[in-house]
């Protein structure tokens, strides 16, 4: 019957919790799990948490790396920026003092062609006065000539003698011509 106490004891093993014990582990059952867990935790702090911690950091040192990088990086856009701000603007400058200079020279070269263009007017009219009063004078000494030979030959036919003579036909027709004018010249200034 020494079977019977263990017996007994494996019944009492056995009998269902009550109450609080429900929710209590039994002491051996805490005891191995506390020891799982501790072999766990120093596995894990010793050969897991160094790797993890490496990588975590060597990616923190990636993610700096990159944000100073793109520091760097919108730094030289803006000064890329502005160097290209001012460069237009003195473009810009540039081509307005371009545009003044060639007004100021499209002013200077109508000026110019306004000038040559005066004298040549003055000269195409100085000479078109020169010719006319050549042409006048040509006329003059024309009608003259043709007056006089005809003023003599009636004035040969009215006196009836010869007026052959070029001395006394110059004398008729300068006398004629003389009559004329002041003739003409009376009857302009009643007019005037």
């Amino acid at each position: 019957m020494a079977a019977l106490p263990g017996a007994a004891a494996v019944v009492a093993a056995n009998e269902e919790p009550a109450g609080i014990d429900l929710f209590l582990p039994a002491g051996y059952d805490l005891l191995w799990s506390s020891v799982t867990i501790l072999i766990i935790a120093v596995v894990f702090y010793k050969f897991v948490l160094p790797p993890m911690n490496k990588m975590l950091d060597e990616r923190s040192a990636l993610i700096e790396g990159g944000i100073e990088k793109a520091e760097a990086a919108q730094k030289q856009a803006d000064q890329a920026l502005a160097q290209q701000q001012e460069l237009l603007a003195e473009a810009r400058a540039d081509a307005a003092q371009v545009r003044e200079e060639a007004r100021a020279e499209g002013t200077a070269i109508v000026k110019d062609l306004k000038v040559k263009a005066s004298e040549e007017a003055e000269r195409i009219t100085e000479t078109a006065r020169r010719q006319i009063e050549a042409d006048r004078q040509a006329a003059s000494v024309s009608l003259r000539t043709e007056v006089g030979a005809i003023a003599t030959g009636l004035a040969s036919k009215i006196v009836g003698e010869s007026l052959e003579d070029s001395a006394r036909q110059s004398r008729v027709v300068d006398r004629f011509l003389d009559e004329l004018e002041a003739s003409q010249a009376v009857a302009s200034n009643k007019e005037a």
